[in-house]
């Protein structure tokens, strides 16, 4: 059993949260500092992945498009389907606070500062980061990835 005095347990697993009784309990990571109405709940692994795959899906489907109409050749496929993946996911990041694939899987991107909303900056810096795959696997305890802690963004629920 988790005990709140053990400093080196993540606050999420410790037992006996204020308030809600006595016994044993979990709470999902909470996002402290989002100067929204309402506390916002952290995103699992598995529904970001999902999303990451329906928006490659997405950018795939459009490179696919381009291909038919002769816009591409098929050894241009892999590096359009990458550009066209970090335009929409900036774009739709800035604009909108998720991309398509973060949409379907009710998720968002929420700046984690004092800041209104995600700007175009860290949201390039975001998508470059997720490009490389390596900065998402690196994740702290709250499960933000490498790519959150640089640009101050954390992946919620809506």
């Amino acid at each position: 059993m988790l005990h709140a005095s053990q400093p080196h347990v993540a606050a999420t697993l410790r037992n006996g949260v204020p308030g809600e009784g006595s016994g044993p309990s979990f709470r999902p990571p909470i996002l402290g500092r989002v100067t929204m109405s309402k506390p916002r709940v952290v995103a699992g692994f598995g529904r970001r992945i999902l999303a990451l795959l329906v928006d490659w899906l997405i950018a795939y489907g459009l490179a696919g498009f381009a291909l038919v109409f002769g816009w591409l050749t098929p050894a241009m496929l892999s590096t359009a389907v990458l550009i066209i993946w970090f335009v929409l996911g900036a774009i739709f990041v800035r604009l909108f606070s998720f991309t398509p694939g973060q949409f379907a899987l009710g998720l968002m991107v929420v700046s984690v500062d004092e800041r209104l909303h995600v700007g175009i900056g860290r949201a390039v810096v975001r998508g470059l980061l997720v490009a490389l795959v390596v900065p998402p696997l690196f994740v702290d305890s709250d499960g933000n990835g490498l790519q959150d802690r640089v640009t101050l963004t954390s992946v919620v629920r809506r």
